[in-house]
């Protein structure tokens, strides 16, 4: 949003959906400054945890405690929030969407016939089968050969990736109303290897072919990214049409489904399922929650006039949902929401030959994810330069952006080494306090932990789909899943917790990270 300087008095002029303001410009904080914020405050955390388990352990040991109750309470609403999500998920696979659509449609909703549907998948690398998989469940879709279209987004660093994109518009291009596979030049300018430059150049490329040339109109397109492997709904796009036209916030909403790890499930080692399972349940808590704010994830949808208003994604970041959400936010000052779709997409775990390739992996996928931890300076940066869209009202969405990344980074190392520190240098202390308030903290969180734990556990294994042909359980599997349960803190600490304080102190160093895709197979 651009700023001139008028003295003190700002002049608010609209411009259709978007306000210019004239003002004093906002000084910008450097990126470096931003950057270092996550994994200065893990470092910051082990000094405080060192000195305080030396010169203060008792009371170390409360703050830690604490912060270990705090979270364990999170778990408690999470597993509401899951009952809540699945009794969702329910309605709305029981639902009729066309009666649902001309009970609710009024006058300012679209024709449903008018809403088309693009599909972009960005890809590098991947071989047929994935993309086959694909592509069938997305023919699945009731209304794909009238109303989506298909962007197969390949790269030119790939040597197989025309060949690629020519075999399967020959399979797929009579099953959609359109097929294309636009190859991403290799090298342009501000950009780095990753899936949010490959898409943005996708969507680019689709509009001006389906908007310029062939006459679409661009507020009837919804736009959907997502990952290759992504296996949405069969009923997705179907209900998707009938909350984009029913909404009279359609450009300037998200649209997120929940994600579960299952799409693979019964390939990913039995040590891990139950960490996975932990991710498929916050995803679909998040979604759920009145109480939380959901952020976009992997694979969502927004309106191509939005896209197109914003600038399309950012060829040079690693989060491209996170960055691009909050790029739109204060951009719109504020103006923005995320709906939830209660038709969960099943996605690929990291899989492994054995339990330490299947634990390095997850390892390499955290790292990168943990990368993410950049959009809390971004956030930060935008609320500064856009000081139009209210202090408390980008505040929430800093602390949002903020809180999990921290909370993993920071607050790991205040739970784990809070609690352990001061029982190594001070045992007695520990041994004369042993009923103190910290301690009953720590146990009943421990306790919480460990229901939730359990619940979780049941809780997807009566959620996935069934075994494949010739998937048989053996004794060996049986017994690594049930050491996955009290494992559990120790693959977390390795798969989750070490990767992301990487990640910050790479951050907090200026040291790059490559974008590199794990292998899930």
């Amino acid at each position: 949003m651009p700023y001139q300087s008028r003295g003190n008095r700002r002049n608010n002029v609209q411009l259709g959906a978007t306000r210019v303001y004239a003002g004093a410009v906002p000084r910008r904080i450097p990126e470096s400054i931003l950057d270092a914020i996550p994994g200065g405050l893990a470092w910051l955390a082990l000094g405080v945890v060192v000195l305080g388990a030396i010169y203060a352990p008792m009371t170390m040991m409360l703050g830690a405690a604490l912060l270990g109750m705090y979270s364990a309470v999170r778990f408690l609403f999470a597993g509401v929030a899951v009952l809540m999500g699945l009794r969702r998920i329910r309605t709305w696979e029981a639902r009729d969407w066309r009666k649902y659509y001309a009970k609710h449609a009024n006058d300012l909703s679209l024709p449903l016939e008018k809403v088309h549907h693009v599909i972009i998948i960005p890809n590098y690398k991947e071989d047929l089968d994935t993309l086959r998989t694909t592509l069938d469940r997305l023919a699945m879709q009731p209304n794909a050969l009238d109303a989506i279209t298909i962007v197969l987004a390949m790269e030119s660093g790939d040597p197989d990736g025309i060949a690629k994109g020519e075999i399967l518009k020959a399979e797929y291009d009579r099953l959609f109303a359109n097929f294309f596979f636009p190859v991403h030049p290799k090298g342009l300018h501000n950009e780095i290897q990753c899936k949010s430059a490959n898409q943005a150049w996708a969507a680019r490329w689709a509009r001006r072919q389906l908007v310029d040339e062939m006459g679409m109109n661009i507020h009837h397109i919804v736009v959907t990214t997502m990952d290759a492997d992504t296996l949405w709904h069969p009923r997705h796009f179907e209900a998707l049409g009938v909350m984009f036209a029913l909404d009279d916030r359609r450009y300037s909403a998200f649209w997120q489904a929940p994600i579960r790890y299952h799409g693979n499930v019964w390939d990913i080692n039995p040590f891990m399922r139950l960490l996975h399972a932990y991710s498929s349940a916050w995803e679909l808590a998040y979604i759920a929650a009145p109480w939380w704010r959901a952020l976009p994830m992997s694979s969502y949808s927004m309106s191509l006039k939005l896209l197109d208003n914003m600038g399309y994604w950012d060829s040079d970041v690693i989060a491209d949902e996170w960055h691009m959400y909050i790029k739109s936010f204060f951009k719109r000052e504020g103006d923005l929401v995320l709906r939830p779709m209660f038709f969960p997409f099943l996605a690929c775990a990291t899989t492994g030959k054995n339990v330490w390739d299947s634990v390095m992996r997850r390892y390499r996928q955290t790292l990168r994810h943990a990368w993410g931890a950049k959009e809390i300076g971004y956030a930060i940066g935008q609320m500064n330069e856009h000081p139009s869209t209210g202090f408390m009202n980008g505040f929430k969405l800093v602390f949002r952006v903020a809180h999990d990344n921290l909370l993993a980074g920071a607050g790991w190392v205040i739970i784990t080494l809070g609690t352990q520190l001061p029982a190594l240098l001070h045992p007695e202390v520990v041994r004369e306090n042993s009923n103190a308030l910290p301690f009953v903290l720590l146990q009943v969180g421990f306790l919480i932990v460990i229901i939730m734990t359990l619940f979780v556990f049941f809780v997807d294994a009566r959620l996935r789909p069934p075994r494949p042909a010739g998937n048989v359980s053996t004794r060996k599997e049986r017994l690594m899943t049930l050491l996955s349960i009290p494992m559990l803190p120790t693959i977390t600490l390795i798969c989750v917790a070490f990767p992301v304080v990487q990640a910050q102190t790479q951050l907090m160093l200026g040291m790059p990270l490559e974008f590199k895709v794990t292998k899930k197979n």
